[in-house]
């Protein structure tokens, strides 16, 4: 079961690293409600032509949930993408996704003082060493440029969106027992309601840029993969091992993000890329190894 949750959980955040750097290539090619739009009308689609025998199976449970199903795709879906992608425009995918780094922070914090969920003294070891290979990688090795980074509008957006994250990660702990299938789709069709208003907006303010074919590249991408498949893993990692563990995984979202950045921006693999690798991955496993054990 771990083996399997770490495999969901690793996926996702490659994929959500992903997500980051496409949010920063979409800049003049798709706006920010626009993607975010036609990403989950898309993601709806595929949904209705490949997974609508089992929907109805679970129709009743459904509309038994459907509000709750709707805020899962509001929140967790629209709204922090929707803050995600406006927030690349005004700030660094460094930054981006180093304040993502805050979200397992967050969990914590709300897991204990909602329902006095413990962390052990290694869990936060852990999430120190994983935050060190984090600020590594967003130093590019040396430390004391983290002094440098400016903090501005969209810094501010990111970390509402990583509040909006961690909130949501914590609410999964109601989400109702039905196929993966069921649970991924009702969302989304509430991602792709809740987007409309953000587009009206967006338009109205003359902003909204439909996208050109590097734009429809970025929207497949985060239609199919970001969207479907990273919210499947998402949630079904929580499901096997629970959000104060699987929250950890998001400190490898950085190290991900500064990869696919090397193979699509073209900037050059450094020895401190190592190192970050192996602290984050270090820091999981002593989270991992001593977390606290049932009783």
């Amino acid at each position: 079961m771990n083996r399997r949750a770490y495999f969901y959980l690793c996926v996702t955040t490659f994929l959500w690293g992903g997500n980051s750097v496409a949010g920063k290539l979409a800049i003049g090619h798709v706006s920010p409600m626009m993607l975010t739009t036609l990403r989950w009308l898309i993601a709806v689609v595929i949904i209705i032509a490949f997974m609508t025998p089992q929907i109805r199976r679970d129709w009743a449970q459904i509309k038994a949930h459907w509000l709750l199903l709707f805020l899962y795709g509001a929140a967790g879906f629209t709204l922090f993408n929707a803050l995600l992608y406006t927030a690349v425009g005004y700030t660094s995918v460094i930054n981006v996704v180093l304040e993502q780094a805050g979200i397992p922070m967050l969990i914590f914090v709300m897991n204990f003082a909602l329902f006095r969920t413990p962390a052990s003294p290694a869990q936060l070891v852990g999430f120190g060493v994983t935050l060190l290979g984090v600020l590594v990688t967003s130093a590019h090795g040396d430390l004391t440029s983290l002094l440098e980074l400016e903090f501005n509008f969209g810094d501010t957006l990111m970390l509402m969106a990583c509040l909006v994250y961690a909130v949501y990660t914590v609410a999964l702990r109601w989400k109702p027992v039905m196929h993966w299938q069921s649970f991924i789709a009702a969302p989304a069709l509430g991602a792709l309601i809740s987007s409309l208003p953000l587009l009206w907006w967006e338009a109205s303010a003359g902003r909204a840029i439909l996208p050109d074919a590097t734009g429809w590249a970025i929207v497949l991408y985060a239609a199919i993969f970001p969207s479907l498949m990273s919210q499947v893993l998402w949630v079904r990692g929580v499901e096997l091992i629970g959000p104060n563990r699987a929250g950890l995984f998001i400190n490898a979202i950085p190290v991900f993000g500064m990869l696919l950045s090397i193979v699509l921006v073209g900037e050059t693999f450094q020895p401190f890329h190592f190192v970050a690798i192996g602290l984050v991955l270090s820091g999981i496993a002593i989270a991992e190894w001593g977390r606290p054990k049932p009783v």
